[in-house]
């Protein structure tokens, strides 16, 4: 397990799986803002890759995030479009609604971050957001990343385009937080 302050980043484990999808991603608003493409429903045992994580693809990490203290899960993270050329990747994460507020957001991008530069040496973390998401906005900022750029009405998101924001973050220009990344 990787340790941040607050959080734990963790394998995936069977019972995650129901918590994940009736929580984040049955919620359509949510799923809606959170994903790439139109809302569908998971169906109970699919084998959708943002539930049900495969071990032979390197080019996503998908973790769970765990509560440190007590255990309990918190939401799904992810390393994903990693690219071993170029050194880079980007970063996905979805707290619970009951668990959003908390701080967790910021700890897990701090753990992804030492996952990524440490870990598996990559130069360049990237994350694109929905301008509106001012918790995903300040966690990123929080940890060093800088918005690059604005994507205009790039996304369609239920009924309207919205903007994208655009943040990067360079190895060089991390400052890692001494508790992220701890193994178990």
């Amino acid at each position: 397990m990787l340790r941040g302050g607050e959080v734990g980043l963790r394998a995936r484990h069977e019972e995650d799986i129901a918590v994940l999808r009736t929580e984040l991603y049955d919620d359509v608003v949510n799923s809606a803002r959170a994903e790439g493409g139109p809302w569908r429903p998971i169906s109970p045992g699919s084998k959708d890759p943002r539930l049900v994580v495969d071990d032979k693809d390197q080019g996503n990490v998908r973790f769970s995030v765990v509560e440190l203290e007590a255990g309990t899960l918190v939401g799904s993270a992810a390393l994903w479009g990693i690219d071993t050329h170029n050194r880079s990747a980007h970063i996905g994460l979805g707290l619970l609604p009951s668990c959003r507020g908390k701080g967790y957001g910021t700890d897990v991008v701090a753990v992804l971050c030492h996952y990524g530069f440490v870990v598996r040496g990559l130069q360049r973390l990237q994350i694109e957001t929905l301008s509106d998401n001012t918790a995903m906005l300040r966690s990123a900022e929080r940890n060093g990343f800088v918005r690059e750029g604005v994507l205009r009405s790039s996304a369609w998101v239920m009924g309207e385009f919205m903007d994208e924001v655009l943040l990067g973050l360079l190895a060089r220009d991390w400052k890692p937080e001494p508790a992220a990344g701890a193994a178990a």
